[in-house]
């Protein structure tokens, strides 16, 4: 990180450099943000098959859930992006 920021200063101003390096932790705060709610997603997906292949008749009632968990699982992707943008300001 440190490396990146001496990188960016080259020839900016402070305020510059203050703006770059918002820039750049935005972007690190995002990319970890999203990388949990992908694995949770796919983790959700992937155990909703499951329980519809070994139970059929309740493939209704877990797909409901499925998108439920879905929906709440995303709703942390963007609550980083809006962190993103609110760090990137």
């Amino acid at each position: 990180m440190e490396a990146i920021s001496h990188v960016v200063a080259a020839g900016l101003t402070g305020d510059e450099q203050k703006k770059a390096n918002a820039a750049i932790g935005a972007g690190f705060a995002y990319g970890i943000a999203a990388i949990g709610p992908g694995i949770g997603i796919g983790y959700i997906v992937g155990k909703s098959v499951e329980a519809m292949a070994r139970q059929p008749e309740a493939a209704g009632m877990v797909r409901t859930t499925m998108f439920l968990g879905i929906a709440f699982t995303e709703a942390l992707a963007l609550i980083g992006f809006v962190v993103f943008i609110l760090i990137g300001l």
